[in-house]
């Protein structure tokens, strides 16, 4: 007999933005469980976008996340001694993992400079869709338009 499933653990929204997907971005972004040195980055890269755009860095934040989010992936599927990348639609909840995690790690890979300068830049240059991010998204969908014909074989059986 299986154990039961965990129930899913209700986050609550950011204290400044009062917004559940910006709660989401910090906690992906936190290591070692400091949130918050994780807070302090992502406001800090918010004031950064503020002063160098001269516009909300909310609406900088949420156009990133808009531009570098993926449709399509591919994922392994063996048959027959074969193992072919089908492409997939990626679900909602995955899409917003990846978008924010290309972020985070397009960030971490820029040289020098505080991490929330490096995130505020990564930020500003996907919501102008350009930079790492916007990058591995058009890698994944480019991957997954190469191996159309094996969508037929369709998603993978649990």
């Amino acid at each position: 007999m299986r154990r039961r499933r965990p129930e899913r653990r209700q986050i609550l929204p950011d204290p400044v933005y009062k917004d559940l997907a910006v709660a989401k971005f910090i906690n992906y972004l936190m290591e070692r469980g400091k949130k918050g040195v994780a807070e302090k980055i992502f406001y800090d890269a918010m004031a950064i976008i503020k002063k160098k755009t001269k516009s909300d860095g909310f609406k900088i934040f949420d156009e990133a996340i808009k531009n570098s989010t993926p449709m399509l992936e591919v994922k392994s599927r063996r048959i027959g001694g074969a193992t072919y990348q089908v492409p997939i639609e990626v679900p909602q909840h995955r899409q917003y993992y990846l978008a924010s995690h290309w972020l985070i790690n397009a960030a971490k890979n820029r040289s020098g400079k505080p991490m929330s300068d490096r995130l505020a830049v990564e930020l500003i240059s996907a919501a102008n869709n350009e930079g790492g991010a916007i990058k591995k998204k058009d890698d994944t969908h480019r991957m997954a338009e190469a191996n159309k014909a094996f969508a037929h074989f369709g998603r993978p059986r649990r």
